[in-house]
């Protein structure tokens, strides 16, 4: 049996910048359950899960292409101190509402007097990524 779309896992994952330190991992917890495609984990890491059987532990060296994409430099962007409800401070991670309802996360990078820049960009992005992963246990599989 190995790890096919749609499917609910309980897993364990690391995430590094690969050579540095880690930034997120389950194996010191109880492992974490999602199922495939429902937003927990970003398809771009989720499609590495494809196939993987449980009990075996993989690493992969993803450049960032593969894992949060290459920095875009349009997403980068100078907000006047009006739009925040609170003085933002210089590398704070503010969240932002968007009109549909959904939030996006932004870098304060630098503050002026009367404004902002803010990086949209995800934190990891333009960074190669080591993803360390353990199926522990596949709950269920799509009918075929």
């Amino acid at each position: 049996m190995s790890v096919q779309p749609g499917d609910t896992l309980s897993l364990h994952f690391a995430l590094r910048v690969r050579g540095g330190g880690e930034i997120d991992s389950s194996f010191d917890d109880a492992p974490i359950s999602l199922t495939l495609g429902d937003g927990t984990l970003i398809a771009s890491l989720e499609q590495w899960l494809i196939g993987l059987a449980p009990d075996e532990r993989h690493v992969f060296l993803l450049e960032p292409a593969q894992a949060f994409g290459a920095r875009d430099p349009a997403l980068i962007q100078i907000l006047p101190l009006s739009d925040f409800s609170t003085a933002p401070q210089r590398n704070s991670v503010i969240e932002f509402s968007l009109p549909n309802g959904t939030t996006l996360a932004g870098h304060v990078m630098e503050v002026t007097d009367s404004h902002a820049r803010v990086d949209f960009n995800h934190l990891l992005a333009g960074l190669p990524i080591e993803f360390e992963v353990e199926i522990v246990k596949i709950h269920c599989q799509p009918e075929n």
